[in-house]
């Protein structure tokens, strides 16, 4: 049985949050439209474009309300996102920010690319741009960025010679159009210290700005320099290389970032919007209580949950399973079924284990979201 059909009746019914199955997915409206007025504010300030990373939230509704924002569009990581996100119709400007490159996969990108107006994809190899360019018409050039490899050797070119070749190869491609640069920092986005942080990514842009000037001076301009993140969005500003933000994880406020000094001020600009919802099971142990909530509620690559409420304050959670989890200290006179609410430790793939969120204001469940792109990794 869906979400939606076991949990429909409890919408705008005072007190609704309280009867639902668990674990449960849930969303703080008001905390979530908070972020995403307060990221699109700060962009928007600093004239810089937001292109916000839809791989965290997979959410049709949640890009609607970043598009209502100001956002000009979103990024997705895979070409099965950008497909489930843009199947209504409505969002028609997409970055996809990981390479596209078996047939199969680029016969799909094709079709999107024929569907909707703005898609744009990375590149990082020669080969890989040559297949692109056989898949599409001149009539309708594809919207190519270079991927960078920013020094951790995932994707993206590993030089600037390797750059300025790659982007020699895609002008001379009729079928596509150079359109700039992706970079994204991704392992410095989780450093604590905002000094710290910020003189990592400073090294990291001093080479991308080398990478820019050079094309510049070779006649092919990036007209858009796409990247960042919420770790690093203030420090990027800053700098002034990016055209446009791909922060994600700003939206919801996971552990991760949570421990993180964003703003400098040892302060958090943003606010937990995702919860997990779960129930006690057994309180049998003096000190300790059971949850039924455990690996399949969480994913595991962030550390452990922070209980949030309906425990005492500095109360610890431990994975006790597949499907159990324990908190310590418990608390007196606990029982059965009481509800204990957790702040995740990495939004992205927490989210990619639920169909659906449920959205509440207080106490009271108001909608249900499906997780639109959930599972579509391909």
């Amino acid at each position: 049985m869906t979400d939606l059909r076991i949990h429909q009746y409890l919408i705008d019914r005072p007190g609704s949050r309280g009867e639902l199955n668990t674990p449960v997915l849930i969303v703080d409206r008001d905390a979530l439209d908070r972020n995403i007025a307060l990221m699109a504010d700060f962009a928007k300030d600093k004239g810089l474009g937001l292109r916000p990373h839809a791989k965290t939230h997979k959410s049709l509704d949640i890009a609607r309300r970043q598009i209502a924002a100001g956002a000009s569009g979103v990024c997705c990581a895979k070409l099965g996102e950008a497909e489930a996100l843009t199947e209504s119709g409505e969002i028609q400007d997409v970055l996809i920010t990981s390479p596209v490159v078996s047939a199969p996969a680029i016969a799909r990108l094709a079709a999107l690319h024929a569907r909707i107006g703005g898609l744009m994809v990375v590149v990082d190899h020669p080969d890989n741009v040559r297949a692109l360019a056989a898949s599409v018409s001149a009539d309708h050039p594809l919207g190519v960025l270079i991927d960078v490899d920013p020094g951790i050797h995932r994707t993206g070119v590993a030089s600037l010679e390797a750059a300025l070749s790659l982007a020699r190869d895609i002008a001379a491609q009729p079928s596509l159009s150079f359109r700039g640069l992706q970079y994204y920092c991704g392992v410095q986005q989780h450093i604590e210290s905002y000094a710290d942080r910020r003189t990592a990514i400073t090294e990291r842009t001093a080479y991308l700005s080398g990478i820019i000037a050079a094309l510049e001076a070779a006649g092919m301009p990036a007209a858009i320099v796409s990247g960042g993140g919420t770790g690093t969005h203030r420090i990027d500003a800053e700098l002034g290389v990016f055209t446009e933000l791909q922060v994600g994880s700003y939206v919801f406020m996971d552990r991760q970032y949570a421990e993180c000094d964003l703003a400098g001020d040892g302060g958090q600009p943003f606010e937990t919007s995702l919860l997990v919802d779960a129930r006690i099971v057994s309180a049998n142990t003096p000190g300790l209580i059971t949850i039924d909530a455990g690996y399949k509620a969480f994913a595991t690559d962030g550390g452990v949950p922070v209980v949030k409420s309906g425990a005492p304050e500095g109360a610890t959670y431990l994975f006790m399973g597949d499907e159990h989890g324990a908190i310590f200290p418990s608390g007196e006179g606990r029982t059965l079924a009481e509800v204990i609410s957790l702040q995740v430790p990495h939004c992205d793939p927490t989210v990619n284990l639920y169909d659906a969120y449920h959205i509440v204001r207080g106490d009271m469940l108001v909608d249900i979201w499906p997780v639109t792109a959930r599972g579509r990794s391909r």
